[in-house]
């Protein structure tokens, strides 16, 4: 196999993606079809689902159930004879606000969907990874690797999905199962135009301004497109990443601080 040709996924490749109807998580699953994926997602926007016609199978499905979380794995694996790739890409943005103001439940939902329902899925999915040396992607944050004020319950969820991703890479690299993080940093979209809003109001000045600071820790002074996230997710499943393992990467643009 040639250079350029290792940057490619093979064709057919089983794929799994959670919360796969919307933004990244969609970006990606559209990117692995077009590279000739079979894939199977699952959402909680019902509305979304309907439309993801990229999609060989799509499931509602909520990743914070473990019973759900085990229905959607294994239907999946079941339409497609087993799984190669797993994203875990589910996740919440969480509050925005200081340490004592952060409601409990506000605390435990993001971590139960961002932190608890990677657990979910890698449970029910290892054994297939393992029958088909396959790999799981991790969707992180570069708030996983930064200090992150007024944002804490996201940020412990990202630093702790790295660490899950660490820790799943050494226990499963004897079987052949490769596990990586990747780390976006500030993504063109819906999502991130709440959470700058979101802060500009709790730090009291204007969206504008609040975009503008976010742009200045940015050593490329821009955003990233969904699209770069989706290449990324492709080449770890290519011939050409079969050697990478354990690592948190980060596709941010060189993100200083938050």
């Amino acid at each position: 196999m040639n250079c350029v040709d290792s940057l490619r996924p093979r064709s057919g490749l089983r794929v799994i993606i959670t919360a796969g109807a919307n933004g990244i998580g969609r970006c990606i699953g559209e990117a692995f079809a077009e590279a000739g994926a079979r894939v199977h997602i699952c959402d909680i926007d019902g509305k979304a689902l309907d439309g993801a016609s990229y999609a060989e199978g799509r499931s509602l499905c909520d990743v914070r159930d473990h019973d759900a979380a085990g229905a959607f794995v294994s239907g999946a694996a079941e339409a497609m004879g087993g799984l190669d790739v797993v994203v875990n890409n589910a996740g919440i943005a969480g509050p925005t606000a200081a340490i004592d103001q952060i409601d409990s439940d506000a605390w435990k939902q993001t971590i139960d969907i961002n932190l608890n329902g990677q657990y979910h899925i890698a449970h029910h999915a290892m054994p297939h990874l393992r029958e088909s040396q396959g790999a799981m992607i991790n969707l992180a944050s570069v708030a996983g690797r930064l200090a992150f004020a007024y944002r804490t319950p996201y940020a412990a969820s990202k630093w702790a999905v790295v660490g899950l991703t660490k820790s799943l890479a050494a226990e499963l690299g004897p079987d052949g199962v490769r596990v990586n993080a990747i780390l976006p940093g500030i993504v063109r979209g819906a999502r991130i135009e709440g959470v700058i809003r979101d802060r500009a109001d709790a730090l009291g000045i204007s969206y504008q301004e609040m975009e503008r600071r976010n742009l200045e820790k940015i050593s490329l002074r821009r955003m990233v497109d969904p699209d770069e996230i989706a290449a990324t997710a492709l080449f770890l499943c290519a011939p050409g990443g079969r050697s990478i393992t354990g690592q948190a990467i980060s596709v941010c643009g060189n993100v200083e601080s938050l």
